[in-house]
């Protein structure tokens, strides 16, 4: 099933994604489950907007597939690298990324995102994608000149449009079988399956939850393959992942 939120008629609704229309969920399913109104909206009057915004934070993975730790430079780390984006950093489909101006390099990563469904603290790995909501798409935008000055990430990773998210959540998702894509102008820079990930989504999630509680609304990226690189004012990026669709982002200056 595949979930969206989306504004429609100066509201702000969600909806099952069926064929080319929206069936009207009567709240969040999150919180409300799956009833319905008996509404049905074109997509094509509808505005998509992140399918979820964090109630509490994004909790990111670094260096997670071993071809992106080598260009990354250094191992691979042996334990998930955590780290987080704040919820302000988070926008939708269509939306424009800004390239702040304390930057000069900003770069594109795509990753799979995983959506907590359920409080978490302390699950095992053979539990932990029993607490997933869904699946839906990143881009975990990175000023990579200030991850390098800064010696820390919370400031290259936490711009405001630094964390799109979309185009929707799929609730039955094939991960073993799905590919990412990355593309900047509609060139591949990134091309690789996600069965190539150091860390599973399970392990991920049962690691984060020994650290901090995870809440329903609060989102996993789970990293990115190699072939990240910079983009500039007035392209355009698109993530891919197979089952889950196509992110798209402009972008400018600020």
């Amino acid at each position: 099933m595949r979930i969206a939120r989306f504004s429609h008629q100066d509201a702000i609704r969600y909806g099952i994604v069926d064929g080319t229309e929206l069936v009207v969920l009567a709240g969040d399913p999150m919180f409300a489950g799956f009833e319905t109104t008996g509404e049905r909206v074109p997509l094509g009057d509808a505005a998509l907007l992140a399918p979820v915004i964090p109630r509490s934070k994004v909790v990111c993975v670094g260096k997670n597939y071993h071809d992106h730790a080598a260009e990354m430079g250094g191992a691979a780390p042996a334990e998930p690298l955590l780290f987080l984006k704040p919820n302000t950093s988070v926008i939708g489909p269509g939306d424009t990324i800004v390239r702040p101006p304390q930057s000069q390099e900003t770069h594109f990563e795509g990753e799979l995102a995983a959506v907590i469904g359920r409080i978490a603290k302390n699950v095992s790995a053979d539990d932990a994608l029993d607490y997933v909501f869904g699946y839906t798409i990143a881009n975990d935008v990175t000023a990579r000149d200030l991850q390098r000055s800064d010696g820390q990430w919370s400031r290259a990773k936490g711009f405001d449009t630094f964390c799109p998210l979309g185009p929707a959540i799929e609730t039955e998702f094939d991960l073993v079988a799905a590919r990412l894509q990355t593309r900047r102008n509609g060139e591949v820079a990134q091309d690789a399956p996600l069965t190539d990930m150091i860390h599973s989504v399970a392990d991920i999630i049962a690691y984060a939850s020994a650290v901090f509680t995870l809440l329903p609304g609060d989102v996993i990226l789970t990293g990115t393959p190699a072939g990240v690189g910079p983009f500039t004012a007035g392209d355009t990026l698109e993530v891919e992942i197979t089952g889950l669709g196509t992110l798209r982002n402009p972008t400018r200056d600020a």
